[in-house]
């Protein structure tokens, strides 16, 4: 492998700063509740809001401030995640009655989570697709209370109307105006205006992560996620702009995100990164993208398709796209197993997912892909266990249970299968 542009290395230097100012603001809530959120929320965003639900008069409003056209995109894109989390409710099903042995009836309920907090970040951009990405999803599988909380816009009361918008189309039945590790603490352990949840999802800053990192347990979570990126399997196929437009839009979200290109050919992989400096001399979020290219973006060239496969196996990145000759594309896309999300071919640009096409664009980084998935409506649900017995099935397995219960010495189970045969 040969890297042609080599990414500086992440520090994590600050980890222990991070997470003792984290525990304070958590320990602050827990002590202190709203009082607490609304010392930061002036802190932070310089809002003095006294009541953290936005009303429903503020949420029509927020109608009043967005076109007819973003609204109906908000619509259209909805639809689709929808019926995409739709789909996959339908593709999970109960078991009944199933019996293992004689008289013996074992069978899983999938239960929703009674409650859950829809983390949608407010910082840089109003990501109002998030507010989509967590809100549909937990409805479609059956959330009775589906809590959303957004920082607000620097300086005033009020979150996005934008993102308001969305959290109301999502079908959100609450909506706070908290943001930060504040919020996620809030969410966990309820104040005198939130009653708390069962489980937060969502991205965030280092602080919010941190924040789920601690609470975790007290509620349940989605995953830790870092920053945002993208690795691109090429083999020379294909237009290098694109390419690089790809690199660049991850690039925008974050100055620690990361675009990494892999290519079996070294003059294309030199041409997409000319095609991204020239992007760059035009786009408008150059500032954010430039530094996050040119401390993280990575390009490296490799002798074969199937070392690039091993490598994005490795890496497990949040997004990955597969660029390839059509004759080899189906082999390489069964070779791969550890990825956030998958777009394959050119046609299927990864923004896409991350708006419309109906895929959820929540997903994890860092390779956090080896071992989890994205959000999608089983984050929402619970798969319970269930066993019924009749007497003759209950004859058959307590004399197994006893002996192996005996094997480990616990003696308490043993009784409690022999005391039901003992007669």
């Amino acid at each position: 492998m040969e890297i042609i542009k080599r990414s500086k290395e992440r520090q994590d230097a600050e980890r222990r700063k991070l997470a003792n100012a984290v525990d304070e603001i958590i320990e602050n809530v827990r002590q202190n509740g709203d009082d607490a959120l609304k010392e930061y929320n002036m802190k932070f965003d310089k809002c003095d809001r006294e009541m953290l639900q936005v009303s429903k008069e503020e949420i029509a409003k927020a109608y009043e401030a967005v076109s007819d056209r973003d609204i109906e995109n908000i619509k259209a894109a909805a639809a689709n995640i929808k019926a995409f989390a739709e789909a996959q409710r339908a593709s999970m099903t109960e078991i009944r009655d199933f019996s293992p042995m004689d008289g013996i009836y074992l069978g899983h309920r999938i239960i929703p989570v009674e409650s859950c907090c829809c983390y949608v970040p407010g910082g840089g951009y109003p990501l109002y697709s998030t507010a989509l990405m967590l809100g549909i999803p937990a409805k479609v599988a059956g959330v009775k209370r589906v809590v959303a909380c957004s920082p607000v816009i620097k300086g005033t009361n009020d979150i996005h109307p934008m993102t308001l918008v969305a959290m109301d189309i999502a079908g959100i039945d609450e909506i706070f105006a908290v943001g930060g590790a504040q919020a996620v603490a809030a969410m966990a352990y309820g104040t005198e205006q939130i009653k708390p949840v069962n489980l937060v999802v969502g991205p965030g800053n280092s602080f919010v992560t941190e924040a789920k990192r601690q609470c975790y347990g007290k509620i349940g979570i989605d995953f830790l996620a870092g920053p945002s990126e993208v690795l691109i399997i090429s083999d020379g196929t294909g237009r290098p702009e694109v390419i690089a437009a790809d690199i660049l839009a991850q690039s925008e979200h974050d100055v620690e995100a990361k675009g990494i290109l892999i290519s079996t050919d070294e003059d294309f992989a030199r041409k997409v990164i000319d095609a991204v400096e020239e992007q760059l001399e035009v786009l408008e979020t150059a500032e954010k993208a430039r530094k996050s290219w040119d401390d993280y973006g990575e390009v490296m060239v490799v002798a074969s398709i199937e070392e690039a496969v091993d490598y994005a196996n490795r890496y497990a990145p949040e997004h990955l796209e597969v660029n390839v000759s059509p004759d080899v594309e189906a082999g390489v896309v069964d070779a791969l197993y550890n990825y956030g999300s998958l777009f394959i071919g050119e046609n299927t640009a990864e923004v896409f997912g991350d708006y419309a096409s109906g895929t959820n664009h929540t997903l994890p980084t860092m390779g956090a892909a080896r071992y989890t998935g994205g959000v999608w409506v089983g984050t929402f649900l619970k798969t319970c266990t269930n066993q019924r017995m009749s007497p003759e099935g209950t004859a058959k397995i307590a004399p197994l249970v006893s002996e192996l219960a005996r094997g480990e010495g616990l003696m308490g189970h043993a009784k409690a299968a022999d005391i039901r045969i003992s007669d």
